[in-house]
């Protein structure tokens, strides 16, 4: 098997280099590689690459994720989140190959408090929901065998995260103010990569094609909670299992979403049901502290 793999030094990126080396020849490439293109931005290089190549399997892990620029930078948001990956499923039609391509939650409007299935009406709030779901759409009809993984809250050890700067900011100041009208599962790159990796091995499992379905799964570690509650989490767990962690902050308080005023809205509700992914492909997803934690004890 060969696998043509972009976006490998971004946080999803990242673990599968790990995750995929395994299954066959991996050419990784990020977007300054070199001769093969990985310039995302670049459309006749990505087609002319996976011509070149003739892979058995594309992973696409690069994206345009700066939220807020998206705003600013529409034109450019759109070629990354939609058309490039137009034209490597295009590409992936052409050759017979599969197409495994990355999502998020930011596709739907976050109202209500139930979990987003995958079938439901779709409405992003702002520029980067916008490009991400005119890809999805995009790869649905180019008609390559494809799976889009939808996901949200994403961290990993290595890189700035979430929790990295709650802890900076609880040994900096007294109190902290956190927003809590927002619902999620963080949701770690290395789980992420490890079912990436499952899923491939069953698509391409002669067994098991005929009973994977080519679509989108929502990929999400397990439970919910608040940015709020997600920050006392990473708190107290390097307090508990780091003594030497000198926490000066007595006070996190929670704020609403209006309180951080950003140029791009985001959503209330990210909430994912992933029953179509567990039952799809076997799988049991880990309760979000538990991912958290195992990131922690690596950072600290």
């Amino acid at each position: 098997m060969k696998i043509l793999f972009f976006g490998k030094n971004g946080q999803v990126g990242w673990e599968l280099q790990r995750s995929l080396a395994p299954l066959g020849e991996l050419v990784a490439l990020d977007r300054h590689s070199n001769p093969c293109c990985g310039d995302l931005s670049n459309l006749a290089g990505l087609a002319q690459t996976v011509r070149a190549v003739r892979p058995t399997v594309i992973v696409n892990a690069g994206a345009y994720t700066a939220v807020d620029r998206a705003e600013s930078e529409p034109e450019l948001a759109r070629t990354i989140n939609a058309l490039a990956p137009q034209v490597l499923a295009q590409e992936a039609a052409a050759l017979g190959a599969w197409l495994i391509h990355y999502s998020t939650d930011y596709v739907f409007d976050g109202s209500g408090t139930t979990p987003w299935l995958e079938d439901d009406p779709t409405a992003p709030l702002n520029v980067y929901g916008a490009t991400k779901l005119e890809g999805e759409q995009l790869i649905t009809a180019s008609g390559a065998h494809h799976l889009i993984f939808r996901t949200s809250w994403v961290y990993a050890a290595r890189g700035g995260n979430f929790a990295r700067t709650m802890l900076r900011l609880a040994q900096e100041r007294d109190t902290l103010t956190v927003i809590n009208d927002q619902f999620g599962a963080p949701t770690g790159a290395d789980l992420i990569a490890d079912v990436t990796a499952h899923a491939i091995r069953q698509v391409l499992n002669p067994g098991q094609t005929s009973a994977t379905e080519p679509g989108i799964y929502h990929l999400v570690a397990s439970g919910e909670t608040t940015w709020f509650e997600y920050s006392k989490h990473v708190v107290a767990h390097a307090q508990k299992v780091h003594q030497a962690i000198k926490i000066k902050a007595n006070d996190i308080n929670p704020v609403p979403t209006s309180a951080f005023p950003t140029p791009a809205k985001r959503p209330g509700n990210s909430r994912l049901n992933t029953d179509k992914l567990r039952q799809t492909f076997g799988l049991t997803l880990p309760a979000w502290q538990a991912g958290v934690n195992r990131m922690l004890d690596e950072i600290l």
